[in-house]
C-alpha cells in the first residue's frame, strides 16, 4: 500500500497555521514554512463565527477560543451614523448555537502555534521557487533552503509567491476605500459594553467596534472612502486626527472611543476575482492565496480555516498516489462557496456605505440579512469534504 501523504504549507498566518493543525490532526507529516523572522500579527481584531469555530473545536482548540476570544451576544446591533437603532445583528447560526467572538489576531496565530509540536514551524523561509515532478513537489527558499513533500499548500496571502505556478498573475482590485484600525484598553472605555458587535452604517462609511481579549481591549475599525490608492498592508501608520475628523457629527458613542485612539493603522482594501482553478499538479491554494476577499463579511479568516478543514479531512482519506485528485476534489468542494462570499463581501460593503440606495431601503437590507448569516454559520465543511475523499476511493 502506499504511504500517506506529507504536506508542506507556505505561510505561518490564521490559515496556514490551522491547516497545519487540521493535518496533523488527520495522522499527517506536515512542516511549515513562515518568510517572517517570527509568527505574530499586526494588533487587529478578528470575528471568528460558528462556521470556523467547529473546527476549532474539532482540532481541540475549543478551550482557547474560550480563553483569548470575547463572546459576542445578542445586544449585537446595527445603527444609523446618528446612533438611530436598525436592527439586530446575527451571532448564531440556523440552529441557535452561539458561538462568535471577537479575537486580536495575534492571540489567534499564537494558539494555533502553540497547539503544533516542536519543529514543524520554520521561520526565516521566503518560497521564490516552485517545481513539480509526477512523484514530488519542490519548494526554494531565498535562504537557498530545498524543502519536498507529497504536497504543498499555498497559504502565503494575497502577494502569494506561489500563486502564479497555478495561475497567470492579475491585479489584485482597490475598492476606494481605507480602514482605520486599533485597540483601546478596557481600562480607558470602563462603561463600554464588551458582550456584543456594534455597527455604524453610512453614508459612505461605516464603523465597527468589537470586544477581543476576553473583554479587556475593545477592537475598533473605521471604514472611509480615499481617491488614494495605497498599498495593501496592515501595519501602515495612520492620523489619530484624521481618523476623529472622518467620523465628527457621527454618533457620540463613536467619539467616545476615538478620543481614546493614541495610534492607529491604515488597511488599503483589496480583493481579487475569484479565480477559475486553485491547483496545479501537487501544488494548491488556500486563504487569501486563493481568495483574498473584503472584510465586509468577516470572512476572510473563517474562510482561511474552513479551508484547512476540507483540505485535511480530504488528504486524511488518501495516500500519495491520489493526491493530485484529492487536491481537484478540494478545490471544487470550495472554489463555488468562497467566490460568492468573496462577492457577497463587496455588494455588503456597498450597503454598509448606502453609495446606492436610500437609507430606509438599506436598513431594510440590513435586516433581513440576518437569514443569509445563519445558513453561513450553520455551514459545516466536514460532511462534503468526507463524501468527496470517498468519491475518490470508489
Amino acid at each position: 500500500m502506499a504511504p500517506r501523504p506529507n504536506v508542506l504549507v507556505i505561510g505561518g498566518g490564521i490559515g496556514g497555521l490551522f491547516a497545519a493543525n487540521a493535518l496533523i490532526g488527520q495522522g499527517l507529516r506536515v512542516s511549515v514554512y513562515e518568510q517572517a523572522s517570527a509568527l505574530g500579527e499586526i494588533g487587529a481584531g478578528v470575528f471568528v463565527t460558528p462556521n470556523a469555530v467547529r473546527h476549532l473545536e474539532r482540532v481541540g482548540l475549543g478551550p482557547a477560543v474560550e480563553r483569548w476570544g470575547a463572546r459576542v451576544g445578542s445586544g449585537s446591533y446595527y445603527f444609523r451614523h446618528d446612533g438611530t437603532p436598525i436592527a439586530p445583528v446575527q451571532v448564531s447560526d440556523a440552529s441557535g448555537w452561539n458561538a462568535t467572538f471577537g479575537m486580536h489576531r495575534a492571540d489567534l496565530v499564537g494558539f494555533l502555534a502553540a497547539n503544533l509540536p516542536a519543529g514543524i514551524v520554520h521561520t526565516g523561509h521566503r518560497a521564490v521557487g516552485f517545481a513539480q515532478t509526477e512523484d514530488v513537489a519542490r519548494v526554494e527558499f531565498a535562504n537557498g533552503a530545498i524543502a519536498e513533500a507529497d504536497v504543498v499548500v499555498a497559504a502565503d496571502g494575497i502577494h502569494s509567491e506561489l500563486r502564479s505556478h497555478v495561475f497567470p498573475p492579475s491585479k489584485p482590485v482597490f475598492h476606494g476605500t481605507i480602514s482605520y484600525r486599533g485597540l483601546v484598553s478596557r481600562e480607558r472605555l470602563p462603561n463600554w459594553p464588551m458582550d456584543r458587535w456594534q455597527m455604524w452604517a453610512g453614508p459612505s462609511r461605516h464603523f465597527l467596534v468589537f470586544p477581543v481579549r476576553h473583554g479587556t481591549m475593545v477592537n475598533y475599525v473605521g471604514f472611509v472612502p480615499t481617491d488614494q490608492e495605497m498599498k495593501e498592508s496592515w501595519s501602515a501608520p495612520g492620523d489619530p486626527a484624521v481618523l476623529r475628523r472622518e467620523f465628527e457629527g457621527w454618533d457620540p458613542r463613536i467619539a467616545d472611543v476615538l478620543q481614546q485612539v493614541d495610534e492607529t493603522f491604515r488597511w488599503a482594501l483589496y480583493d481579487r476575482e475569484p479565480l477559475p482553478t486553485w491547483t496545479k499538479g501537487r501544488l494548491t491554494l488556500l486563504g487569501d492565496a486563493a481568495h483574498p476577499m473584503l472584510p465586509h463579511l468577516g470572512q476572510g479568516a473563517n474562510q482561511c480555516i474552513e479551508d484547512g478543514m476540507a483540505l485535511a479531512t480530504i488528504l486524511g482519506h488518501v495516500d500519495t498516489t491520489r493526491v493530485p485528485a484529492s487536491l481537484l476534489a478540494y478545490e471544487r468542494l470550495r472554489r463555488k462557496r468562497v467566490a460568492e462570499i468573496q462577492l457577497g463581501a463587496r455588494q455588503n460593503g456597498l450597503r454598509l456605505d448606502s453609495t446606492d440606495i436610500d437609507l430606509s431601503a438599506r436598513d431594510a437590507q440590513l435586516a433581513a440579512h440576518a437569514e443569509f448569516r445563519k445558513h453561513l454559520y450553520a455551514y459545516d465543511v466536514v460532511p462534503h469534504a468526507r463524501a468527496a475523499a470517498t468519491a475518490l476511493l470508489e
